[in-house]
C-alpha cells in the first residue's frame, strides 16, 4: 500500500504504518468475511468508475493520505490526482481528490474513506477554529490524550493539520504529575524528587497544580520543567505567570471554550490544553460522487 507524501501535511506527524494499520483494520471491520455483497451482486466484474472526493461544507482538511490507502487497498493500480492536501482550508464544495478505477473497489472502500476524513477533518477544523482565536499571542492550543482508542495517533495528526500542537502521545513519552500522584508519593516535593532521579536526560517533567500555593512549591523545588495550571481563573493564570517568570513553561487546562479562550492566552500561558478539540469535534460533511 502506498501512501503519497504529497496529500500530508508536511510538518504533522504520522507514521505510513499508522496509517496502513488503521485502515486495514476498517476495511475488515467493513467487508467483513464475505466483502461488498452489494457491489459483487449490482456492478459487473471489471466495470470502471470516475469519482470526485469533495468536501460538502467549509473546514480544514485531514485524513486524504487514508481515502488513498483505504482505495489503493482494493485496487492497487487506482488513479487519484489530489486537488486538495491536508492542512487546506477548503470551502463548501471543493474538490479534494479525483479517483479513476475499479468500481467495486472504489464502492467497498468508500465509507472507510470517507468516515477517516470526516472524523479527522473535524477535528482540523475544530483546531484551527480554535488556534483562529488565539492568533496574536504567544500561546499555542494543544490536544491531551483525551482521544478515541485505537486512533490516537491519527486524531493528534489532525490537530497539527488545524495548526495545533501535540501534548504527549502517550503515558510513556512524557513525565506528567497529577493530584493523585501526588497525593500517594506523599506531596509536591517528594513526588518531584522522585521523577527527577529517573528521568533521562530528554524527558521532560510537567506537574498539576491547582492553587498559586502549589506553584510556589514547584518553583522553589526548581525540578519541574512544565507546569499544568488547572482550572484556574483569568486573574489568577496572570497572578501565575508572573510567578513562574519563564522558569518553566505554563500550560492552562481545564474547560477551557471559545468563549474564554482568549482571555486565557492573553495572560501570557505558554499552551492552552484542550480535549474538545479531538473528543467533540463534529465531524465535517464530505462526500464522494460517482462520476461514470
Amino acid at each position: 500500500m502506498s501512501i503519497a507524501t504529497s496529500l500530508l501535511r508536511p510538518d504533522a506527524f504520522i507514521s505510513p504504518l499508522e496509517i496502513e494499520a488503521a485502515v486495514n483494520r476498517a476495511l475488515e471491520e467493513d467487508l467483513g468475511r464475505a466483502g461488498d455483497v452489494t457491489s459483487t451482486a449490482t456492478v459487473p466484474a471489471g466495470t470502471r468508475a470516475r469519482a470526485i472526493v469533495a468536501a460538502r461544507r467549509p473546514g480544514v482538511i485531514s485524513g486524504l493520505p487514508l481515502v488513498e490507502a483505504a482505495l489503493r487497498r482494493l485496487d492497487p493500480a487506482v488513479a487519484i490526482t489530489p486537488q486538495a492536501r491536508d492542512g487546506d482550508a477548503v470551502e463548501a464544495g471543493a474538490a479534494l481528490l479525483t479517483v479513476a478505477g475499479d468500481a467495486r473497489a472504489v464502492l467497498g472502500a468508500e465509507r472507510v474513506a470517507l468516515n477517516f476524513l470526516g472524523h479527522l477533518s473535524g477535528i482540523a477544523t475544530a483546531t484551527a477554529a480554535f488556534a483562529g482565536l488565539i492568533a496574536g499571542t504567544n500561546a499555542r492550543v494543544c490536544c491531551t490524550r483525551k482521544t478515541t482508542p485505537g486512533l490516537r495517533a491519527l486524531e493528534k495528526y489532525a490537530v497539527r493539520c488545524g495548526g495545533g500542537f501535540n501534548h504527549r502521545f502517550g503515558l510513556d513519552d512524557a513525565i506528567l504529575i497529577k493530584d493523585n500522584h501526588i497525593a500517594v508519593a506523599g506531596g509536591i516535593r517528594a513526588v518531584l524528587a522522585r521523577a527527577r532521579a529517573v528521568a533521562g536526560h530528554l524527558v521532560k517533567i510537567e506537574i498539576e497544580v491547582d492553587t498559586l500555593e502549589q506553584l510556589r512549591e514547584v518553583l522553589d523545588t526548581g525540578m519541574a520543567d512544565v507546569v499544568l495550571l488547572d482550572n484556574m481563573d483569568v486573574a489568577t493564570l496572570k497572578t501565575a505567570v508572573a510567578m513562574a517568570a519563564g522558569r518553566v513553561v505554563t500550560e492552562a487546562s481545564g474547560g477551557i471554550t471559545h468563549a474564554t479562550a482568549a482571555a486565557i492566552a492573553a495572560t501570557g500561558v505558554d499552551y492552552l490544553s484542550s480535549g474538545a478539540i479531538t473528543h467533540s469535534a463534529p465531524n465535517l460533511d464530505v462526500g464522494l460522487d460517482i462520476e461514470m
